[in-house]
This record gives C-alpha cells, sequence and structure tokens, in this order.
C-alpha cells in the first residue's frame, strides 16, 4: 500500500485508530484521511502526524461528503454504532450511524476512478448460526438468518447488501471484512459521548473483564460463561484488512478471525490469572436478547485467497492488553468518569460478550 492516498471512515475508532498507525509505519508515501463523528471514540487515538488529516463529523454529513473528492486508492469503511445493546437501545441512531453511513458514502465515491478498493467491516455474529449449542465454524457461505438478535446485527448485514449491489451496479470494488471479536491496545472504555445504556462504557467483554481485574472486582458470567467467541487480537485484524484491500476480490466476503473457539469462562479465567486478580465471578443470567451463544469463524477461505492467518494467540495477545490498559489506567478512568452521572441509574457493570 506504498505511495497510497488512503480514507478511513471511522479512523478514530478502536480498529480504526490501529489500522491508522499500522500503513503509517509500514506503507512508505501513504497519506491518511480519517473522517470520524467521534460518538464512540476520543480524538487521541488519532495518530499526531502530518501524513494525517482529520475530519470531525459523520460520513452521512452532507458537508463532509462534499469534502471528498476522487484522490482515494483504498477507503475503509469502518465507521459503526457501537454496538450490539446501543443498537438495542436506540435503533434509530444505530440506522443513522450504522446504515445510513454505509448508502451516503457509497453514493458519493460510486463514480470515483482512481479507488482500488473500498473495505467495508462486517461482524461475524451477523451470519454465525444463533445457537446455544455446539458451534460450527461459521463460513462465507452461511446463510444469513432473517431472525437477526440486533439492529446492529441487520445494519451490519445491510451494509453488505449495499456492498455487492454497488459493486455489481456501479462497478465499485467492494469488499467485505466480517470481524469476529476483537480486542487489544486502544479500546477505550467509556470513549465518545453516553448512548444511553451501560453499554456506553462495559462495552465489549475483553476489555471489561480486564479492567475489572486490574481494579480487583469480579468478572460477571452471564449463562454461567458457557458461550463462546472467536477472538482475534486488533494487529491481526489490521494486517486482515490491508490484505483484503491488496489481494481480495472485488464483490466478495472474507473472515477475519482467529479460527479458535473460546468460551467466556476461559478467557475471565486467563485474564484473572494474568493480573492476579482473585475475587473470581459474578454469576449473571443470560442476556434474553443474545441468541448467539457460541460461534467462531472459519479460517478457510481467507487463508487461500488473502494469505491472512491470525499471528497472535489469545494468551499473548491478553498479555499485551492488560499491559497497555495499565499503561492507560487514567485515561480509561477518565473517559469512564465522563459518564458517573447518568450510570447512576442504570445497571452496570460488564454485562457484554
Amino acid at each position: 500500500m506504498h505511495n497510497s492516498n488512503v480514507l478511513i471512515v471511522g479512523g478514530a475508532g478502536f480498529v480504526g485508530s490501529n489500522l491508522a498507525k499500522t500503513l503509517l509505519s509500514s506503507a512508505t508515501g501513504v497519506t491518511i484521511s480519517i473522517v470520524d463523528n467521534l460518538l464512540s471514540s476520543e480524538l487521541s487515538n488519532i495518530p499526531r502526524d502530518p501524513r494525517v488529516n482529520f475530519i470531525e463529523g459523520s460520513i452521512a454529513d452532507d458537508l463532509i461528503l462534499a469534502k471528498l473528492t476522487d484522490e482515494f486508492d483504498y477507503v475503509f469503511h469502518l465507521a459503526t454504532y457501537h454496538g450490539n445493546q446501543s443498537s438495542i437501545a436506540n435503533p434509530l441512531a444505530d440506522h443513522d450511524n450504522n446504515t445510513l453511513t454505509t448508502l451516503k458514502l457509497y453514493e458519493r465515491i460510486k463514480n470515483f476512478k482512481r479507488i482500488k478498493k473500498v473495505v467495508y467491516s462486517s461482524a461475524g455474529c451477523s451470519v454465525a448460526r444463533k445457537t446455544h449449542d455446539d458451534a460450527v465454524a461459521t463460513t462465507e457461505d452461511d446463510p444469513i438468518e432473517i431472525g437477526q438478535d440486533s439492529p446492529y446485527s441487520i445494519s451490519k448485514i445491510i451494509g453488505e447488501f449495499y456492498s455487492v449491489y454497488y459493486h455489481k451496479q456501479h462497478n465499485l470494488p467492494t469488499v467485505r471484512s466480517r470481524f469476529q471479536n476483537v480486542y487489544g491496545p486502544g479500546e477505550i472504555l467509556g470513549a465518545g459521548k453516553w448512548r444511553g445504556t451501560p453499554a456506553t462504557v462495559w462495552r465489549n467483554v475483553t476489555p471489561t473483564f480486564i479492567y475489572r481485574a486490574i481494579k480487583g472486582l469480579p468478572l460477571s458470567l452471564e449463562g454461567a460463561g458457557v458461550d463462546s467467541r472467536d477472538f482475534i487480537y486488533v494487529e491481526d485484524i489490521c494486517s486482515g484488512l490491508i490484505r483484503c484491500a491488496l489481494k481480495g476480490q472485488a464483490g466478495e466476503v472474507y473472515n477475519l478471525a482467529s479460527g479458535v473457539e473460546t468460551s467466556i469462562l476461559t478467557l475471565a479465567e486467563s485474564i484473572n490469572e494474568l493480573t492476579g486478580n482473585r475475587a473470581g465471578f459474578n454469576y449473571l443470567p443470560r442476556r434474553t436478547w443474545d441468541n448467539s451463544g457460541k460461534r467462531f469463524g472459519s479460517t478457510e477461505k481467507s487463508e487461500k485467497y488473502l494469505g491472512f492467518k491470525a499471528a497472535i494467540c489469545l494468551r499473548e495477545g491478553l498479555i499485551k492488553a492488560v499491559k497497555w490498559t495499565k499503561d492507560n489506567l487514567q485515561l480509561i478512568e477518565a473517559t469512564i468518569a465522563r459518564h458517573d452521572g447518568k450510570m447512576k441509574n442504570v445497571d452496570s457493570p460488564g454485562r457484554i460478550h
């Protein structure tokens, strides 16, 4: 991706900011434009580098879109309304920030001639079989169920539909990347603005567990922690996104997964061990809305066609994530504190998988 002009929509977020840093350190002659409304991200995540141009605002804003010209070689569309629980609380906000964003971006760039690839970030949860029984690796060709668990997962699938449509109708070179559960440095609990639920702070299971374990607090396990996920380190996701851009076939979809199924209990036990946390667990009932109990992604297609394979195992990644959290505890606690007054009247904390 050397000597390329790159647009990262959602580039101040957890994955987007890590992608920007990866490109800046690995690609010579790269310039990056970031568009982000800071709804669930922090300005401090954006690399301070003269090669980076930051535009604050939503990609659904016509004034922002008007600033985009046909100068980009690659576009990474990572903006989203984070995440399942926030979307259940406010489906209209999810639509504005997770569905409309994709449609308006594609409408703006559909006739751009310079673009080599548009990489859209989708979600493995949207395609995974809705089951609490034993999981089978989700492939890219598995059918999409009508019965989705949240507006977020619906929006991600709609984004895939639009990606395929704009490729067929306008020859926009879209590639869909289906994320599994990403974790690692740069995921700031409480980042961005209050979105009405505890998920604003306790957003994903891994950073929530790590923070609580460092603070010597019990880790909340829903349904005894028997549900499972596919955890993939953020550096691996960034590598996969770049491979989607460089090697992915326009119109196609690829899983970005570790291919390893890990129970939430195993994750919690590992984090307690690494942090020396002896507070144990707090057992809670299952979330009523979440029917994707056990899931993990197949890596066969991405390995074959992208040459992509996750390089960092869960334990190694957790060690890095724990260190980053300890090193950035002051920042994290400042962003959590920003929502303290609003957290008093809602359930808390950490019921996120």
